[in-house]
């Protein structure tokens, strides 16, 4: 009792505070953060005493908060939800040498808190042929456990196509919520993941078509598009419509073209969108014949088949698209573009 009064006016003099000052404070604190609405000031912060303005540098393998200014050790025996980094000698004939199951993931009904089994060394632990009954066995529920392969195919998916993580990080989510929704019962996980990373591109703003995603999964396009529908139904959502400009930059840099074929051919885009010259036709070949006659211009030419390749359209997709704006094709083109090749001396399909 001595020694918790000693180290309390120890604290009080350090502070300038009395004891009931600090009694006071910590009644208010407690108050605030259990009457008030949710707020970090309302939680005790670790701090350096002597930098407390200072960011501390968590050791995860030593479990220890530390002062970068002075190198004090402020707290210790952190605890690191992550997965376990270390493997062991004795558990090299299996596949994964760690001893615990994976970090945590917060979309997963349990955070993924699953329990590892290792191998037995009892009768008990083996089956009447001699193999191991529940070695490396995670307890986790069936719809988890559906989560999770869904993630990973996502993960795969958006790999093949170079997507980043924030991507993944939404596509994630609007599975999770159709899936809880149980409004798809019926469509395979793969076909709704699918769609899913489909919308998630259109929603961040780098769209992909369903070629591309078909490309990378398994799923026919037919299939995709029709989740696709479904799940906007579903989740009561939206997504952006599409432009000639949401995939020019991506074509063009895929055809190695310069940047001035690319202006005018998003010039070309926008001006026969705006005169009304391609009803009907669908954004995306509508940018790969703007290319293909910005590129025709130029000194820098492409194939309808190279074009078509990179923008997943047929040949005979942009030449029709072609046809509908090569009419108009010097009200098309930017003041200050230099043509290699004459107007009037395009192809004419």
């Amino acid at each position: 009792m001595a020694s918790t009064s000693r180290s309390l006016g120890l604290v009080c003099s350090r502070l300038a505070l009395k004891p009931i000052d600090v009694l006071e404070e910590n009644v208010f604190r407690v108050k605030s953060y259990i009457y008030s609405d949710f707020s970090l000031d309302a939680l005790p912060r670790v701090t350096c005493p002597n930098h407390p303005d200072a960011i501390l540098v968590e050791d995860y393998r030593a479990g220890d908060m530390i002062c970068p200014e002075c190198g004090l050790v402020v707290g210790d025996r952190v605890i690191d939800v992550g997965s376990e980094w270390r493997t062991f000698s004795n558990d090299k004939a299996t596949k994964d040498p760690s001893r615990v199951g994976d970090s945590q993931n917060p979309l997963l009904s349990d955070g993924d808190l699953s329990t590892m089994i290792g191998k037995g060394t009892g009768a008990a632990s083996f089956d009447e042929f001699g193999n191991s009954k529940y070695q490396n066995r995670r307890t986790m529920s069936s719809s988890d456990r559906a989560m999770m392969n869904a993630f990973k195919e996502i993960t795969t998916m958006a790999d093949r196509i170079n997507l980043p993580r924030n991507i993944v990080d939404r596509t994630n989510n609007l599975f999770k919520q159709v899936y809880e929704q149980k409004s798809l019962k019926g469509r395979a996980n793969d076909a709704i993941a699918s769609a899913c990373l489909y919308i998630a591109c259109r929603q961040e703003g780098v769209p992909r078509t369903f070629k591309e995603i078909c490309a990378v999964s398994r799923i026919s396009k037919k299939e995709i598009g029709r989740c696709f529908k479904l799940i906007l139904k579903a989740l009561e959502t939206s997504v952006d419509l599409i432009t000639t400009g949401d995939f020019m930059s991506r074509f063009c840099s895929n055809l190695c073209l310069p940047k001035q074929v690319q202006m005018a051919a998003t010039h070309i885009a926008r001006k026969a969108v705006e005169l009304d010259l391609v009803p009907g036709r669908s954004p995306i070949s509508v940018a790969a014949a703007a290319i293909y006659m910005a590129s025709q211009a130029s000194a820098e030419k492409r194939t309808q088949k190279e074009i078509g390749d990179i923008a997943g359209v047929a040949d005979v997709t942009i030449r029709q698209s072609y046809r509908l704006i090569y009419p108009r094709a010097p009200d098309l083109f930017p003041s200050d573009f230099k043509f290699d090749t004459p107007v009037d001396k395009l192809p004419q399909l």
